[in-house]
């Protein structure tokens, strides 16, 4: 095994994953219909983001809703359902790319409205679409060496502001077919929440085991997709020739240690239709094995996983194996494998 790059785990299980989705619909035509002076003017067709990235609608929080709230009620539930109570926790990772502030952390907001106890440590993971994975794996590594029992990984994801702010942007005078294809990306985002917990597989021998898996980087295409609160911004073409590469690359080196070409789903990270395209051909698998919720719900950043998980889970049978999949912004790939 490559050190830091695969990891195998020996005693962990996924307890419970939950997800909570935002209440308001917003339709990829009504964004068209808020964009058509600008797609008049730069002569782009209506329905881009129903063709060309397959994302029909998205959500966006209702009113009264925030996206740390939705976060705590998406742990609860995960905890309800993992028979866990909140003071046998010893570790809470939040991997939001949304935050309020710089400081401090998303997670001590969890952890108090969580009822979580002194003893529980508490920090954010930010890996740009791959905290959450990320946050899996470091948690499953804690709970293998005794340092802690019982793990919620948690996500909460707000792109309201994200898809307003390019909405005023690209409507300004000026833009061009570059700038706008720039930013295409943002309006593709979504709003929602996710939790999971996980804990010793030989204390709960119906949990889905955590088997392990790789990561790989390739931060040279760290400027290829850079986000914020006023919009995300891609070079679409080079980031998804560099995404490939990099998926490519970990699946022909992880064949030394899994064997993941028959599958009985893999959980991609939701993006886009091309996206979702390029990697079932970069990788030969199944495509009727890899569900999708970025039609609905669009990219909910690193909670778009565990929401997709969370909605096959009723589906998946005792012995399904499960594979984890993404690519995030830097560029990192991770892939990690469940046997449910």
């Amino acid at each position: 095994m490559d050190g830091n790059a695969t990891t195998s785990h020996t005693n962990v299980a996924l307890l419970s994953v939950t997800s909570t989705l935002a209440a308001r619909i917003t339709s990829s035509a009504e964004i068209d219909r808020q964009l058509a002076p600008v797609l008049r003017k730069l002569k782009l067709p209506d329905g881009l983001l129903q063709r060309v990235a397959g994302v029909h609608e998205r959500r966006n929080w209702g009113e009264g809703q925030t996206f740390d709230d939705a976060a705590v009620s998406a742990g609860e539930r995960a905890l309800q359902a993992a028979g866990v109570e909140p003071g046998q926790v010893g570790l809470l990772i939040n991997t939001s790319v949304t935050r309020k502030n710089l400081e401090p952390s998303v997670a001590v907001r969890i952890h108090h409205r969580l009822g979580l106890p002194s003893s529980a440590v508490n920090f954010d993971i930010a890996n740009a679409c791959l905290g959450f994975v990320n946050g899996m794996s470091l948690a499953a590594g804690l709970i293998d060496s005794g340092q802690v029992k019982y793990a919620v990984i948690i996500d909460g994801e707000d792109a309201d502001d994200i898809q307003i702010n390019t909405i005023n942007r690209l409507s300004r005078r000026g833009i061009g077919r570059k700038d706008f294809m720039s930013q295409f990306a943002s309006l593709t985002l979504g709003s929602g929440a996710a939790a999971a917990v996980l804990g010793p597989a030989d204390a709960h021998p119906a949990g889905h085991r955590v088997l392990g898996g790789v990561t790989r980087a390739a931060t040279q295409f760290n400027d290829l997709c850079v986000g914020s609160v006023d919009g995300m911004f891609t070079d679409a073409k080079a980031l998804l020739k560099g995404g490939m590469e990099l998926v490519v690359s970990a699946w022909d080196e992880a064949k030394r240690d899994w064997n993941w070409s028959n599958m009985d789903r893999y959980i991609v990270h939701q993006v886009s239709d091309v996206h979702t395209n390029a990697i079932v051909k970069a990788s030969g698998i199944d495509r009727s094995r890899v569900p999708l919720t970025y039609p609905r719900l669009g990219n909910v950043g690193p909670a778009s996983i565990p929401i997709t998980l969370a909605e096959e889970a009723i589906s998946l049978a005792p012995g399904s194996r499960v594979l984890l999949m993404g690519v995030g912004s830097g560029l990192n790939t991770a892939m990690m494998e469940l046997a449910w």
